[in-house]
């Protein structure tokens, strides 16, 4: 499993979606490939279509289900729904829901 956490700099979201990845790699006894990777301009982000700091994917896919057939680009925050109203990191369910799929698709 190779897991893309994409983001620019000074997000101050990075660091959290990173410790809430690899705590669920940890509870879901999953082994991933971490990477971290800066969009640093415009042109960058939409080659990459990057949906907005920080973005989350996981063996390509967004582990947002909704914006996997998003064409767009974005060089700001994103924002994600959560059970408690908008939040700047990708809820804990929706990173679990797709590091299961991943690890599904594999077998």
């Amino acid at each position: 499993m190779r897991i893309e956490i994409l983001y620019f700099a000074g997000c101050s979201n990075r660091h959290p979606a990173v410790d809430r990845v690899r705590k669920i790699l940890g509870q879901e006894t999953a082994a991933a490939d971490l990477v971290e990777v800066e969009i640093k301009d415009a042109a960058m982000a939409q080659v990459m279509g990057f949906l907005g700091s920080p973005s989350i994917r996981i063996d390509g896919c967004d582990v947002e289900p909704a914006a996997r057939s998003s064409h767009a680009f974005a060089m700001g925050c994103r924002i994600y729904a959560g059970q408690n109203g908008f939040t700047g990191v990708p809820p804990e369910e929706s990173i679990r829901a797709a590091v299961r799929e991943a690890k599904e698709q594999s077998l």
